[in-house]
């Protein structure tokens, strides 16, 4: 087995800026915790302990710092003299290689690791670039050691003429995520009767979502249909969440449409459901992992035609739609709602061939042994 000189591991240094944003925290566990033990060791640091998330970090038993790994680069003299006492915390912990999953433009941490003489690899999650953060975006790339891109817009759009980037999508832990039995107590909690098509998104609701273009969507169909139900899950607390629940309780079919809010365990949703819908509008998604996770769970995908969803969608094109068109929306759910043939193995299968979570593990080990001469 591969193993450093001398039997030392080496030393991997996940940074975060919190676990608040549970998205890409739960991201940074599942690779941190399942590479490969006999050459690699993870560490994790984040400027604070708040959130349930962080809870996880503890239990793992992977070594923790409480440290700001980001420093304010205003004015520019100070910010460097920062950078250099950051670097001083990356050498005294004695780490080999840093991975960031900062999902904002700060390049404070790349400056220091490379003061520090440790590479430094990012994972460009968003599809955010341009505006006042366009060079902090740039100034960070160039500063890594290696890019992690999470689909193929992002190659074109950001790192046309970058070889330095590395095309690893994310996985899902397909042996908690799979075909189940429908949650008994969801069903008598929310009454579904045999027979009843459940429609389920899982995001935040946010503009960007595209949440009232689903919930447009489903009305039409409402009209048409009257044994579908519509569940949205996650946080619903904003401005634009409470005119969603506002028109949906002006509405006809408001008996059909449920608020869920955020929930532990999503998983419960997708064992009711029979069509999952991604309706980001704009920019797109880096790589939605709730879409992976319903799809490892059986249940038949709608997404929009953008940026992430259209590369896990890419071998089912009539199952995107055109982003910010409900009535093409309401065309791909109707069509999933007649559909006579059941296709839960064939998402599933794809998802182990190509998403599962130890797909995405034994990629990054593939940079890291790369960027570390590991042979």
């Amino acid at each position: 087995m591969l193993k450093a000189k001398n039997n030392k591991k080496w030393k991997i240094l996940f940074t975060i800026p919190n676990f608040d944003t549970a998205g890409s925290g739960k991201a940074l566990l599942n690779l941190c915790s399942r590479l490969d033990k006999n050459i690699f060791t993870s560490q994790i640091s984040c400027s604070h302990s708040k959130g349930s998330l962080f809870k996880k970090v503890i239990s793992s038993g992977i070594p923790f710092y409480i440290n700001e790994n980001q420093v304010d680069m205003k004015p520019r003299l100070e910010g460097v003299f920062k950078c250099y006492q950051l670097s001083k915390f990356f050498k005294q912990i004695n780490i080999d290689l840093i991975h960031s999953f900062h999902y904002g433009p700060d390049y404070s941490e790349a400056l220091a690791a490379k003061i520090a003489g440790i590479p430094w690899v990012y994972t460009k999650k968003n599809m955010n670039w341009g505006g006042s953060s366009k060079n902090g975006w740039k100034i960070r790339s160039i500063l890594s050691s290696h890019i992690l891109i999470q689909n193929r817009d992002m190659q074109n759009l950001f790192f046309k003429k970058s070889k330095k980037t590395s095309l690893v999508p994310r996985g899902v832990d397909t042996t908690k995520f799979f075909p189940n039995k429908k949650k008994e107590s969801l069903t008598k909690k929310y009454n579904i009767l045999e027979g009843e098509v459940v429609i389920l998104t899982v995001a935040n609701l946010s503009k960007v979502k595209g949440i009232d273009l689903l919930l447009k969507a489903f009305i039409k169909l409402s009209y048409k249909y009257n044994f579908i139900r519509l569940f949205l899950v996650g946080n619903k607390n904003s401005e634009y969440g409470r005119m969603i629940e506002t028109t949906a309780r002006e509405s006809l079919f408001k008996s059909n449409i449920h608020f869920v809010g955020k929930v532990d365990e999503v998983i419960d949703y997708y064992s009711i459901a029979d069509i999952f819908v991604l309706p980001t509008i704009k920019k797109g998604e880096g790589c939605p992992v709730s879409l992976l996770e319903a799809m490892s769970c059986g249940v038949s995908p709608v997404g929009s035609n953008v940026s992430g969803i259209k590369d896990i969608l890419d071998p089912f094109p009539k199952l995107l739609f055109s982003p910010g068109d409900a009535d093409s929306l309401a065309g791909k759910m109707e069509n999933l709602i007649s559909e006579k043939k059941d296709k839960k193995k064939i998402y599933r299968r794809y998802i182990l061939d190509k998403y599962d979570i130890n797909v995405e593990v034994k990629a990054h080990e593939k940079i890291y042994k790369s960027l570390l001469n590991i042979h």
